[in-house]
């Protein structure tokens, strides 16, 4: 499934796109799994946290709470803005009021687990030279249809820190079709060869907001990123520090992804200034 020339093209460029990774009965079978967890959702009223990925917004959101700061063993619930009304009730169902779920998918859960783990996952990985991969965090995102919100550009190890850099990658899987009008990725070919630009850390004890930021994003213009749309069951290898991005969603059809992040752990230090600052893999 992963040749030596896309693999070397994901090394080359920063990421690559590889259709058919999962079949449509898989996808179908993690969807249904993920409605079951929703179904089952319930997020006290003070610990409901809506994402962002505006920096500002992140600092007064996921950095106003430990919730976001210890979802990284855990399964928990982030919802898009403008779901609840002043009381806190949700204005639309729940299951259309979610941004994502993280960050422990990948360990708490059977069916993503059997998945994350797979031997197709890890044909993958020894394709792509990897001696000693560590699952570092999950996702399952929602982009729901006429609300799922912008994704800002970014680099997943301004987040994910790692020394040295150039140690993590993500596997970012389309439960759904996900094209231009739906809120498909976009990625800057080649940006990931010029490090990164900021992270985001945890604030020393006693600080507030929780977190912090050094550095800045770049400005970016949009005709310096490229599309990858793809169809369901599509896997998009995404270098830790290619410039991606996605649009927000504003059609009638949502655009459903399961994402996780693998780290090379051989010789690999993570930081303990990272906001998951325990892995759960």
């Amino acid at each position: 499934m992963l040749t030596d020339q896309v693999a070397a093209e994901f090394w080359n460029v920063g990421y690559v796109a590889i259709e058919g990774f999962l079949t449509v009965e898989e996808c179908d079978s993690l969807r249904e799994q993920i409605a079951k967890v929703v179904d089952d959702m319930d997020v006290p009223k003070h610990l409901q946290t809506e994402f962002s990925t505006d920096e500002s917004e992140q600092l007064k959101t996921q950095g106003s709470t430990d919730y976001f700061l210890t979802s990284g063993d855990k399964i928990r619930f982030f919802f898009e803005k403008g779901v609840f009304d002043s009381k806190g009730d949700l204005l639309v169902p729940k299951e259309k009021s979610l941004n994502k779920i993280g960050h422990a998918l990948h360990a708490l859960e059977p069916t993503f687990k059997n998945l994350t783990c797979s031997p197709k996952v890890k044909e993958v990985t020894q394709k792509l030279d990897l001696q000693e991969p560590v699952i570092v965090q999950s996702m399952y995102i929602f982009k729901q249809p006429r609300i799922g919100g912008e994704v800002t550009p970014h680099q997943d190890a301004t987040f994910l820190y790692t020394e040295p850099l150039g140690r993590i990658m993500g596997f970012w899987i389309a439960m759904e079709d996900a094209t231009e009008n739906n809120g498909c990725l976009w990625f800057i070919p080649g940006s990931h060869k010029a490090g990164i630009s900021r992270r985001m850390l945890r604030a020393p004890k006693g600080e507030y907001p929780l977190l912090k930021f050094i550095g800045q994003e770049h400005n970016y213009s949009d005709d310096e990123f490229i599309s990858a749309p793809v169809k369901k069951g599509g896997l998009i290898l995404i270098h830790g520090e290619v410039v991606h991005k996605s649009g927000s969603n504003t059609s009638d059809q949502s655009r459903h992804a399961y994402t996780f992040h693998i780290m090379e752990s051989k010789d690999t230090k993570w930081s303990e200034e990272n906001w998951n600052w325990k892995v759960s893999s």
